[in-house]
């Protein structure tokens, strides 16, 4: 394996374009994850819908969506991921970890919420880029490696999106006849999409903590510092959790989803108006439009969760 910096001159901004570079490749293959993780959760509301003789508008509002926009959808995530800098998007993935286990365990054993697989969208982008950004720290070949990691990343949503457009557009069909392999499989096994997406997310977020904490750290000089930072982050990341568990408790409507992504990051700007950089306020409200943009493009599979 090659190193594609040793080839080329030292020009003095030859390092930043590197860097931009790695970021763009590195919010590429987040916003390819985010891909994946609607594309399936799609094929199985889809047919949980279709299934269901009630919820035949849902299922046809999920497929009247227009798979024009999903590609539009990965280039404006993969934008917004390499804008946000290492220290907000590990922040980020540690307030959606305690608000995921709070939500579990409130759920009790056995039972799972679709809805949180669609509220994690935005995290799981950022966990991923702080994964990749904490293990190819220093690799020689990083840049290499993330450009496979980049295809790799692109063909599985590529062929994630291609199987919701065929479930959307010729299960019904196919399940009937019981001719094709696809629908067959997914007729026998659909009902485990969010438990192979639970195990998935699982070890994603827990990779993804461990990167988080280290490069969060790496920015303090003394323990003194750290316990600086840390202190008012626990206490304030507590406090949301708490407030957003009772929101969603009482909430009947779409509009409480995103009045919490407001105050959870009016809560995070606040915190790091205090103990942050000004670079990390900027940071901030590039993650509040991630967020919503990512709420904004799957509100009709939202509103199937709900009504689930």
């Amino acid at each position: 394996m090659f190193s594609l910096v040793s080839w080329l001159p030292a020009l003095p901004g030859l390092a930043w374009g590197w860097a931009l570079l790695d970021a763009l490749l590195q919010g590429l293959v987040g916003a390819c994850a985010v891909s994946v993780l609607c594309s399936l959760l799609k094929v199985y509301l889809y047919i949980q819908c279709l299934n269901n003789p009630k919820r035949q508008a849902e299922k046809e509002a999920i497929q009247a969506q227009r798979w024009v926009l999903e590609p539009l959808h990965v280039v404006v995530l993969t934008g917004v991921l390499a804008l946000v800098g290492s220290r907000v998007a590990a922040l980020v993935v540690l307030e959606f970890s305690l608000r995921a286990i709070s939500t579990v365990l409130s759920l009790g054993k056995g039972a799972h919420s679709s809805q949180l697989y669609l509220l994690c969208q935005y995290s799981l982008g950022c966990g991923v880029s702080c994964s990749l950004s904490f293990l190819l720290e220093g690799a020689p070949h990083g840049t290499c490696n993330l450009v496979l990691a980049a295809g790799l990343a692109g063909l599985l949503a590529t062929y994630a999106r291609h199987l919701a457009h065929h479930v959307c557009t010729l299960y019904e069909l196919h399940s009937r006849a019981r001719y094709c392999g696809i629908c067959i499989l997914l007729l026998a096994a659909g009902h485990g999409i969010p438990r192979l997406l639970r195990n998935a997310l699982a070890v994603t977020f827990a990779v993804a903590d461990l990167a988080a904490v280290a490069l969060i750290n790496q920015d303090f000089l003394s323990t003194a510092e750290a316990v600086r930072f840390w202190t008012p982050l626990t206490i304030c990341y507590t406090l949301l959790v708490i407030y957003m568990q009772e929101e969603l408790r009482h909430s009947t409507g779409g509009w409480p989803v995103y009045q919490t992504v407001l105050v959870r990051m009016g809560g995070l700007f606040i915190l790091l108006l205090t103990v942050g950089r000004w670079t990390d306020v900027f940071h901030v409200l590039v993650s509040l439009l991630g967020e919503l943009w990512c709420l904004l493009r799957t509100g009709v599979m939202l509103e199937a969760c709900r009504q689930q």
